[in-house]
């Protein structure tokens, strides 16, 4: 791996901007997550792998759900019309990443 010497200035909220050579090599963009590991006097910078979010609450429920589809308790048929609509969804293209305009209430 060739080496990359690029300085950047820490402003007065403490943060910093990746220079572009760094965040090319690293492969990041916005969004993307680094971490940061010190050793000795040197910080390593590295690309974060996202690890996936485990919600406890979601895994008990979902596991409850698996149980009873599997056992056939507590599930009832789809409504025709709900159904018909679903398999009509699957033949459109899904953009997973829209741009979202005007206001988000979160």
């Amino acid at each position: 791996m060739s080496s990359i010497h690029e300085v950047a200035t820490i402003t007065t909220k403490g943060q910093i901007t990746l220079p572009k050579p760094i965040r090319q090599a690293l492969g990041v963009d916005v969004g993307s997550k680094v971490a940061f590991d010190l050793r000795g006097s040197q910080v390593i910078v590295s690309r974060a792998e996202d690890a996936p979010h485990e919600d406890p609450v979601i895994t008990s429920f979902l596991n409850l759900l698996e149980k009873d589809i599997q056992s056939g308790q507590r599930t009832t048929a789809l409504p025709d019309d709900l159904a018909r609509s679903m398999l009509a969804a699957l033949k459109q293209p899904v953009d997973l990443n829209p741009e979202i305009e005007g206001d988000v209430a979160l």
